[in-house]
């Protein structure tokens, strides 16, 4: 009896120990049936009570409407301006000589043809002496604008075109007449068509015054060669002058440039007086200081290539701009860094300006020329250059630091600008007159009588 209750306990104990490992199977299953029915969470950033996650659609703030950035830089003349061909430049080239002509536009229809005679006007108003001209008539006057510029004058005769042109003129205002409205309409303001000559360096030039002018609404056409802009009767003259002085000019200047920012590849500057030994003291001409760096004057053998292979023997060279600019002869223009810039750079800010003359020079033909550089806050400094056909100028030893705003920097202390400049002379001439290589440039024995002339 003892044995056999012994004995049920003994099965009492292993069924308990089998009902718990069974329990504890059952339970572990369950937590598993569990976890595969919870679902699964990622880590998720809350943002201005706003859910971020890989899915999410990026949400930016509101843009005025402002032109892009890279629209706003498109323009057809930086390829024109921002580029220099090293391998096929010209000492000096002729252009045929071509009349720059003006043209107004939107004048209307044709005014009738009626005759003035015996008509005075004193201190009246361009819209009243014309009305009193044309009393008796149903032509009508009316202002597109305030015009108060009051006139006087006779006329003792001649056509109704002539006697209209002429008043307005004497008013500084525009006329132009509507026939189907029966009417003048006077405006301050008109536009033009200026027709230019064939060639590019001479467009240039033209819009480069023009520009200097503080015309910038300008719309060049450059497939036929115009320009379209508008203005007042003082930009009208300012541009007739621009346009006379330089179909007058039997000169012009233009200039090719590389700029390169320099870092030496020691805690020491460039060597310049290494120059003597690299290109022979020949080629080495003038040595101007400024009151930052030094123009040095070299020989036409110096260009480009032999530089950039001078100032790699002791520097890493970086190319940061090229492009050309000119004037004409006597006037003055200007290189922007930043707009013919690689990108944006500490120099972008920098000008280079050049007032320049060729002719006569102590009894020698030369180009007599000012570079200046200069920056937003005023004049970094400038040269006084006057040196023959074919040669060049390298300025020097401006510290990039001149450019630096911060307090400290990376860039090393020894790191500077290096601008190499190559003048080239522009002569306007009949092209009859002069044998060149069909392109315009002087060469051979025609090259050496210009230069001996």
């Amino acid at each position: 009896m003892i044995k056999h209750f012994r004995d049920m306990l003994k099965t009492m104990k292993c069924l308990a120990v089998l009902t718990g490992v069974l329990f504890g199977l059952v339970a572990c299953q369950k937590a598993q049936d569990n976890q595969m029915l919870e679902p699964a969470y990622d880590t998720v950033t809350v943002v201005n009570n706003m859910v971020i996650d890989e899915n999410s659609v990026p949400i930016f703030p509101k843009k005025a409407a402002l032109t892009t950035d890279t629209a706003r830089r498109f323009s057809i003349e930086l390829p024109k301006r921002c580029s220099v061909d090293w391998n096929n430049q010209n000492v000096v080239s002729v252009v045929p000589e071509e009349k720059i002509e003006i043209v107004r536009l939107d004048m209307g229809d044709k005014l009738p043809d009626l005759k003035v005679s015996d008509y005075e006007f004193k201190q009246m108003t361009v819209r009243k002496a014309l009305e009193k001209l044309l009393d008796g008539t149903d032509i009508d006057v009316v202002e597109d604008g305030v015009v108060s510029e009051k006139i006087s004058g006779t006329i003792s005769s001649g056509a109704l075109t002539d006697a209209v042109e002429l008043m307005t003129k004497m008013g500084r205002v525009y006329y132009s007449y509507d026939e189907a409205e029966g009417a003048i309409h006077l405006n301050h303001r008109g536009k033009w068509l200026i027709k230019m000559p064939q060639n590019e360096t001479i467009i240039m030039a033209l819009l480069d015054a023009m520009h200097g002018a503080d015309m910038r609404n300008l719309l060049v056409d450059w497939d036929d060669k115009t320009i379209v802009f508008e203005g007042n009767y003082q930009i009208e003259r300012e541009v007739s002058k621009i346009i006379s002085d330089i179909a007058s000019k039997k000169y012009m200047i233009a200039w090719d440039m590389d700029v390169y920012r320099v870092y030496p590849r020691t805690d020491n500057p460039i060597i310049w007086m290494n120059l003597f030994p690299a290109f022979g003291d020949k080629n080495i001409k003038m040595s101007i200081p400024g009151v930052v760096g030094r123009a040095v004057v070299v020989g036409p053998e110096i260009n480009t290539k032999t530089l950039q292979e001078f100032m790699y023997q002791q520097a890493n060279v970086v190319l940061i701009s090229q492009g050309t600019f000119a004037i004409p002869n006597g006037w003055q223009s200007r290189f922007d860094i930043g707009q013919c810039g690689k990108e944006e750079r500490l120099e972008t800010d920098l000008i280079i300006g050049a007032t320049a003359k060729y002719g006569d020079f102590g009894g020698r033909d030369k180009v007599d020329a000012k570079i200046v550089l200069r920056t937003s806050n005023g004049e970094l400094t400038s040269f006084t250059i006057p040196s023959s056909i074919g040669d060049n100028y390298i300025i020097v030893g401006i510290p990039t630091h001149s450019f630096v705003t911060t307090p400290e920097t990376l860039i090393s202390p020894f790191a500077e600008l290096v601008v190499f400049m190559s003048p080239r002379l522009i002569s306007i001439v009949d092209p009859k007159d002069v044998k060149t290589n069909g392109e315009g440039a002087l060469v051979g024995d025609a090259l050496r009588a210009f230069l001996n002339d």
